[in-house]
């Protein structure tokens, strides 16, 4: 007996092994299949049912064991071939629909599987057998600026620029000089220069009040507005806060912005009672009468 017990062994051993192979294989096909799987796609391990209380199993043989082993296996196996089955045929119905969208057409056209179930249904544009092109607009041509005549240089020429010991305001005084001779694009671009080079001047709030004014006597109130606007936030107790605020009411007028318009109007006579009923009383008084304010 002793004799003819050791083949059987030795059988059973390389079987075990061989079985264990197998097992691992599984395992490593369940991870690519089921990359990060955990409980809800791995089967547990194949382990004894447990007994009731108080009643006993028969023993199972080795052989028998094996048996029931691989019957697991070739389950698992099973559903993993199905399941690589349907994830392959849903990646070629992906591409099949891919490949229509970027040939606009069908899914249908392209020779795949028709998707059904009762998952939602995407609804996909309508493709067209012609390209329409939207026809580029011409670009709009930039207005030349003309070139000032040389009588206007020379009348420029004759307003001289003062040279006092505060070049600073030296600056200021002739960005005026040029307004009040009706240069106003000159005058905008020097109290441009002006304001920009000493922004703590004690000249710059005429300066921001000057260089609006400037734009709105030519006619742009919109390049205006910011620089009144500026100037009143700047510091609202400095020397042209308060015209700089009525003259910000007055540009909100000649764009048409009544509402803005009657904001500045009260904002004025509540911060500048005084002002209101005095120095520029007729100027407030002008602009109240062009606009009903509630």
């Amino acid at each position: 007996m002793v004799g003819t017990s050791q083949p059987v062994l030795a059988q059973s051993s390389g079987d075990e092994a061989r079985i264990r192979k197998l097992e691992s294989e599984v395992r490593a096909l369940q991870r690519k299949v089921f990359p990060g799987g955990d409980g809800r796609y791995f089967e547990p391990e194949i382990t004894g049912t447990p007994n009731p209380a108080g009643v006993s199993n028969p023993s199972t043989t080795a052989v028998t064991d094996i048996l029931i082993r691989l019957d697991a296996l070739e389950a698992q196996i099973a559903s993993l071939t199905a399941q690589t089955e349907q994830n392959s045929n849903a990646i070629v119905l992906l591409s099949d629909r891919v490949a229509a969208m970027e040939n606009g057409g069908s899914a249908g056209s392209t020779g795949g599987a028709p998707v059904t179930g009762s998952g939602p249904t995407s609804v996909l544009p309508t493709a067209t057998s012609a390209t329409t092109t939207t026809p580029t607009p011409a670009p709009t041509p930039t207005p030349a600026v003309a070139s000032p005549t040389a009588e206007r240089i020379a009348a420029v020429q004759q307003i001289a620029k003062p040279q006092t010991d505060d070049a600073a305001d030296d600056e200021y005084s002739y960005g005026y000089r040029l307004w009040n001779a009706g240069f106003y694009p000159e005058a905008q671009q020097q109290l441009t220069m002006f304001v920009e080079a000493h922004p703590n001047h004690w000249r710059t709030t005429f300066g921001r009040n000057l260089l609006g004014r400037a734009y709105l006597d030519d006619g742009k109130p919109n390049d205006a507005a910011p620089w009144f606007l500026k100037n009143y936030q700047a510091n609202k107790q400095d020397a042209r806060a308060p015209d700089s605020l009525l003259y910000l009411a007055e540009t909100m007028i000649a764009m048409n912005d009544t509402n803005r318009a009657c904001i500045a109007l009260a904002e004025f006579a509540d911060n500048y009672p005084a002002i209101a009923s005095g120095r520029l009383s007729d100027q407030y008084q002008r602009n109240l009468g062009k606009v009903t304010c509630n």
